[in-house]
């Protein structure tokens, strides 16, 4: 349960912490909804990649609006998006997954050594 309460805070921060040219606050927590909605479903099947069906049979939005919602989540780096096989293994299909960058950001959280992190050169 830790993991998952740490994953979701440093989801909320990056969305609301750095909102996109033009973007509302209501578009953010819609975005904020997703990502928990994918986050819980990701720990249920992990490893796996969510595919835009897929979150349209979840959320029960139209796959326009979802959409939508999910080209900022890409954007902000949240995501990684991938093309693969359809359901029916014919076409391609829009998949997602949370960025290896995230799950990285969660290992000081979870008792990682300190070690193994670099600090980035102070700017100044």
């Amino acid at each position: 349960m830790e993991r998952e309460l740490a994953l979701l805070t440093i989801i909320t921060r990056q969305i609301t912490a750095n909102p996109l040219e033009a973007e509302t606050p209501a578009a953010r927590f819609k975005q904020i909804a997703l990502m928990t909605m994918i986050v819980i479903e990701k720990l249920h099947v992990a490893g796996s990649n969510i595919t835009l069906s897929q979150l349209v049979e979840m959320t029960g939005l139209a796959r326009n609006a979802l959409v939508q919602l999910i080209d900022p989540i890409v954007q902000r780096g949240l995501l990684v998006e991938e093309m693969g096989k359809n359901s029916m293994g014919r076409g391609t299909a829009r998949q997602f997954k949370i960025a290896p960058t995230v799950w990285d950001s969660l290992a000081p959280f979870m008792g990682a050594p300190l070690a193994k992190f670099k600090l980035k050169p102070d700017a100044s």
